[in-house]
C-alpha cells in the first residue's frame, strides 16, 4: 500500500507517494528522476548503487526507501556543489579511472564515504573500504589512485583554510 514518504535528497526536501519497502533505488530513479545510481545485481554485492544515507555509504537496491526517510541522501548527482566537482570526481577525471562508466557513481559515492571518514587513507584502507564496488573493467589501480589523489588534495585544502 503505497504512502507519503519525505525524504532529504541532495539537500532538498522531496516527497514520494510509495510503498515503504520499495528500494531506495527504484525510488531515486523512477520517482525522483536521479538516474546516476544503477542497478547492477540487485543483491547489494556489486556497489553499482551506492548512495549516501547521513554519510555512510550504503547499497540503495537493498535498501528499503522508509530506512531514508528522515535522513540525509546523497547521490552521485549531489555531490557537486557551486559549479565545482566534488574532489574525488576531479581525481576520477583526472586519473582515468573510469573506462566503460558503469561503476563509476558507486566507487565515488564509496569513496566520499571513506574520505569523510579520515581525508588521507593508505592504499591498503582504500582497499579496504572499496570493498564491494566491482568494477568489470578492471580499473582498480587507477581507481586508488584516485581516492588517493583526491584524499591529498582534501588533505591540503583543510591545512589551507
Amino acid at each position: 500500500m503505497p504512502r507519503v514518504i519525505e525524504l532529504n535528497v541532495n539537500g532538498a526536501a522531496r516527497r514520494v507517494n510509495a510503498s515503504s519497502e520499495r528500494s531506495l533505488l527504484s525510488v531515486l530513479r523512477d520517482d525522483l528522476d536521479l538516474t546516476g545510481a544503477k542497478y547492477g545485481c540487485g543483491e547489494g554485492q556489486c556497489g553499482a548503487c551506492t548512495v549516501l544515507l547521513d554519510g555512510e555509504a550504503v547499497r540503495s537496491c537493498i535498501t528499503p526507501v522508509s530506512r531514508a526517510a528522515g535522513k540525509r541522501v546523497t547521490t552521485i548527482e549531489g555531490l557537486e556543489q557551486d559549479g565545482r566537482l566534488h574532489p574525488l570526481q576531479e581525481a576520477f577525471l583526472e586519473t582515468g579511472a573510469m573506462q566503460c562508466g558503469y561503476c563509476t557513481p558507486g566507487m565515488i559515492m564509496s569513496g566520499v564515504s571513506l574520505l569523510a571518514k579520515g581525508a588521507n587513507p593508505n592504499d591498503a584502507e582504500i582497499v579496504h573500504g572499496m570493498q564491494g564496488n566491482i568494477c568489470r573493467c578492471g580499473t582498480y589501480p587507477r581507481i586508488v589512485a584516485a581516492v588517493r589523489m583526491a584524499g591529498l588534495h582534501m588533505k591540503t585544502q583543510r591545512r589551507a583554510s
